[in-house]
C-alpha cells in the first residue's frame, strides 16, 4: 500500500465540527471538537479508498493544499492533512496456520483473505497509535 496524503477542510457544525474532502465528495466525518473530527477524518478516509477499491470505482489524486479555493458559503475552521494507506492491488500468497484458527476463522467469515486482511489492518492501527 502507498501512503496518501488529501486535503480537508474543517467546518462548523451545528453540534461540533465536521471535515469533507474535496477530492472524494461522499467522503465526511465529525466530532465534538475539531480534534475528534480530524481523528475521525483518518477512518473516513481509509475507509472511503478501501471500499472504492473494493468496487474498482476511480479515486482522484489529491488536490494540493495550498491549491485549494475557498467557498464563501463553507465556515471554515481549518484546513487539513489526512493521511492514509492507498490499497494497492491484491497479491497471492501462501500461507500458513494453526488449523484449529482457520477452523475458527471459517465459522465467523465467509472470505479468509478478507478477514485476514482486516484482521491486518486493525492490528496495524492499533499498533501506531500505542507505538508497539
Amino acid at each position: 500500500m502507498a501512503i496518501v496524503v488529501y486535503p480537508a477542510i474543517v467546518e462548523r457544525a451545528q453540534e461540533g465540527f465536521s471535515v469533507f474532502f474535496p477530492d472524494l465528495p461522499g467522503c465526511t466525518s465529525a466530532g465534538a471538537t475539531i480534534q475528534q473530527a480530524a481523528l475521525a477524518a483518518e477512518e473516513a478516509l481509509s475507509g472511503h479508498l478501501l471500499v472504492s477499491a473494493e468496487h474498482g470505482d476511480p479515486v482522484a489524486d489529491p488536490t494540493p493544499l495550498d491549491t485549494l479555493e475557498r467557498d464563501p458559503e463553507v465556515e471554515e475552521v481549518a484546513r487539513i492533512l489526512v493521511r492514509s494507506d492507498r490499497p494497492g492491488r491484491s497479491v497471492r500468497l501462501n500461507i500458513t496456520l494453526d488449523e484449529g484458527l482457520l477452523a475458527a476463522i471459517d465459522r465467523v467469515a465467509t472470505n479468509r483473505s478478507g478477514f485476514l486482511a482486516e484482521a491486518a489492518r486493525h492490528e496495524l492501527a492499533a499498533r501506531r497509535v500505542t507505538g508497539r
